[in-house]
């Protein structure tokens, strides 16, 4: 027996299997949301042939014609294609309800479910999340004192890695380069200190590699604010550039904010600052901070 065509034989058969599992899922959702055929095509713009084949089990998969169905059937695409049967299988469903809940709720979900050797991973490392303006300097000192941390500005530490100012920096190494020594400058901290207060800039969450890193470990708490008190901020801060030559500059910070809520939403937990003194807003991070350090 050729080993080499036993081996084609067996991959041809799981991927048989796999279109046939698919394809039924597939039939299932559609019923289940009492969808004929015809009306799923015009509703996904998948023809109705290639349905046809799907729910048969011989369509060729998509992986783009697929999320076109998952998306007219209101399902994650990856409902059709887990190992588990979706509508059966109880870890699917505590996904969805997690991802349903609040912050505070999946905070407290994680609390629950998160191994002690992860939890363990952030020792007693904090980082502040958010965008410019939320405070997280001036706060930051201040909680870095009351809770004998070590209070860190990222960028500061990329600019002793590299040897320049962030504005240079970025001008020469481009935005790109930037980001891989934010990550570079991140697991010097990791590797280095198992106690410190970091203050991390905004566009952190945008890196998914980065983002995943600085969550699994540290603590991370989102500063959050209105965005007409992060455009006062910047300004008391003395600085008007975002302003200058730009009327529509609320409206990009504005913009800016809700296309990063999402992403900021998965710390550990969130402090808003909005319409609160430095001192009322300090309290409130102290109290979180010693949440995390003391667990």
């Amino acid at each position: 027996m050729n080993p080499a065509a036993t081996t084609g034989e067996s991959q041809q058969t799981d991927s048989e299997a796999f279109a046939v599992l698919v394809g039924a899922r597939v039939r299932e959702a559609r019923q289940r949301h009492g969808i004929v055929r015809k009306k799923l095509s015009e509703i996904s713009g998948v023809s109705l042939r290639y349905l046809a084949q799907l729910e048969n089990g011989g369509g060729n998969i998509s992986v783009a014609l697929l999320h076109k169905i998952a998306i007219a059937l209101g399902q994650p695409v990856e409902w059709f294609v887990c190992a588990e049967d979706p509508w059966s299988s109880e870890s699917m469903q505590v996904a969805e309800l997690y991802r349903a809940a609040s912050p505070m709720e999946q905070q407290q979900v994680r609390a629950v479910l998160q191994p002690r050797r992860l939890a363990d991973q952030k020792a007693q490392r904090v980082c502040l999340i958010g965008l410019r303006g939320a405070g997280k300097s001036t706060l930051g000192a201040l909680a870095g004192q009351s809770s004998a941390l070590d209070f860190v500005e990222l960028n500061s530490e990329i600019s002793t890695l590299c040897g320049l100012p962030i504005n240079e920096l970025i001008n020469f190494y481009g935005q790109e380069g930037y980001r891989d020594l934010e990550h570079q400058a991140l697991e010097r901290i990791v590797e280095s200190r198992s106690r410190v207060l970091l203050a991390a800039a905004g566009g952190i969450v945008a890196e998914p590699d980065t983002f995943v890193y600085l969550c699994t470990h540290f603590y991370t708490i989102w500063l959050k604010a209105a965005p007409e008190e992060h455009m006062q901020r910047v300004r008391a801060q003395g600085d008007e550039r975002p302003m200058v030559g730009n009327p529509k500059a609320m409206e990009q910070l504005t913009a800016i904010l809700a296309s990063r809520e999402v992403l900021y939403a998965r710390a550990d937990t969130h402090v808003d600052t909005s319409g609160k003194t430095v001192q009322e807003s300090h309290r409130d991070i102290a109290r979180v901070i010693d949440g995390f350090i003391n667990k």
